[in-house]
């Protein structure tokens, strides 16, 4: 059975509002069919330390906007992982996500569609 329909707007939130602080390389993967406490990983990238603690901070207020907060959140200096039981967002360093392939251990499964608006770096 694939994600459900409310965990896949959950996604697409959290996938714009990654977008919005420049996340780059992201993928939502259908884990419906494999796990039975998550239904989606979203995977984002973040270009430095920085970058990926904003993507998070971001991602938990436009989630909580919406009713939601995450169960944990954990993290290291490149990589942050926020766990909204069915909805799981891993924002890595491009050196870490290389180095876990996250991307390519669940490759075998469904990606979602994800419908983001990349916006204008203003300079």
């Amino acid at each position: 059975m694939p994600a459900s329909e409310s965990v896949k707007v959950l996604t697409q939130i959290a996938a714009q509002a990654a977008a919005d602080k420049f996340g780059t390389d992201m993928v939502a993967i259908d884990l419906s069919d494999q796990l039975v406490l998550s239904e989606v990983f979203l995977i984002v990238t973040g270009q430095n330390v920085r970058q990926v603690d904003a993507i998070a901070d971001f991602v938990e207020e436009k989630l909580r906007q919406v009713g939601d907060k995450p169960v944990r959140r954990e993290g290291g200096e490149e990589w942050i992982l926020l766990d909204y039981s069915d909805l799981v967002v891993h924002i890595q360093s491009a050196d870490l996500r290389r180095y876990y392939m996250l991307d390519r251990l669940w490759n075998d499964c469904p990606t979602i569609k994800l419908d983001v608006r990349i916006p204008i770096d203003e300079k």
